[in-house]
């Protein structure tokens, strides 16, 4: 995978850059700050931009700007942001603005390499990742969605792992279930949200944003 990385510290920029190297993905450009990062984005096209949601000058929402910036020229690049901890604010804008090809990670979820690299396999692959402290806090103030009171536990406990970008092999793993049997949950999660085939871009990213109170209108708004 071609990946750009912007990360003001540098020994988690230089770490980012060899664990990367060392899985086989090859890492395009590694930046201390975002002034140049659009530039180098269109210079080399990346599969997959990596970035602080801080960043200098001030050290407030440069990173996030940023990546609301690229999302805006290429709606389909994605963009794993990483954070100290969880900005809501920045959070609920990027992912009602994202349908897909998202992660939102708190830095000590690096730590976990294997976590961490399925998590940029996921991105890569249109899916969106949240941080399990960022659903948290999502889910303490989303507006109540009338939808999810069709749901069983069991469905609820498979969304909230989807939203967290599990695969169905790694939520039958947590649910000690068997993979038929999450895509039959799946299924029904899909159906009582009203999610058909049909239905315009990804249906998992589409349940995931149901599930955290985001409502997302057809350019990709917060509402």
């Amino acid at each position: 995978m071609r990946i750009v990385i912007c990360e003001d510290n540098a020994l988690l920029r230089a770490g980012l850059t060899r664990l990367l190297a060392d899985e086989g993905h090859e890492v395009l450009a590694a930046l201390p700050e975002a002034a140049a990062l659009a530039e180098r984005v269109a210079e080399t096209d990346p599969e997959l931009v990596i970035l602080d949601v801080r960043l200098p000058p001030t050290f407030t929402d440069e990173g996030i700007r940023a990546a609301m910036a690229l999302r805006e020229q290429s709606p389909s690049l994605p963009i794993l942001v990483l954070s100290q901890y969880v900005e809501e604010r920045y959070a609920t804008e990027l992912i009602g603005r994202s349908k897909g090809y998202l992660g939102y990670l708190l830095k000590d979820r690096v730590a976990d390499v294997a976590e961490f690299l399925d998590s940029i396999e996921q991105v890569q692959r249109g899916g969106t990742v949240l941080d399990p402290e960022v659903i948290g806090q999502l889910l303490g103030r989303r507006q109540r969605d009338n939808r999810l009171d069709a749901l069983t536990e069991r469905e609820r406990s498979v969304l909230g792992l989807m939203a967290e970008g599990k695969s169905n092999a790694n939520i039958a793993g947590a649910l000690f279930i068997s993979e038929g049997s999450v895509e039959k949950h799946i299924s029904q999660v899909f159906q009582k949200l009203g999610l058909a085939a049909e239905t315009g871009g990804n249906r998992r990213v589409l349940a995931v944003l149901a599930f955290l109170g985001v409502e997302v209108d057809e350019v990709g708004d917060t509402r």
